[in-house]
């Protein structure tokens, strides 16, 4: 359901409801897409009933998976998140962003991988 390769999500405490935001050369856009299926990806991967709300985040980066490279799935803390926002924004050119954004991109995906918890079947995310 989510349009674009890279987005994060997380609770909020005070609704309870699921945001979906997609890091960009302009910043972090919030989706406006529902978010109605949330539950059922809980279900089918019950780690992520125990995000932390407003605290930890599910980063969803399936950046390639269309060419052969594999779906990425992390728990991190929410300013995880932000920091991959601002790295897009700085490294940002073109259209596209060009190849320094995405080696940034890789790198981050790299270092994450090392230091967080990967959930290895978002489905559905």
């Amino acid at each position: 359901m989510i349009p674009i390769e890279l987005a994060f999500f997380f609770k909020s405490e005070s609704t309870g409801k699921v945001s979906a935001f997609y890091p960009g050369p302009a910043g972090a856009i919030e989706s406006l897409l529902s978010l109605e299926t949330w539950a059922d990806i809980e279900d089918e991967n019950p780690v992520l009933r125990e995000l932390q709300p407003e605290v930890e985040a599910l980063i969803a980066n399936r950046v390639g998976a269309n060419r052969g490279a594999a779906a990425q799935y992390y728990i991190a803390p929410i300013d995880e998140c932000y920091k991959l926002v601002g790295l897009i924004r700085l490294h940002w050119h073109g259209l596209s962003g060009g190849t320094e954004v995405w080696r940034e991109v890789g790198n981050f995906f790299a270092s994450l991988k090392e230091r967080t918890e990967t959930v290895p079947e978002a489905s559905h995310a």
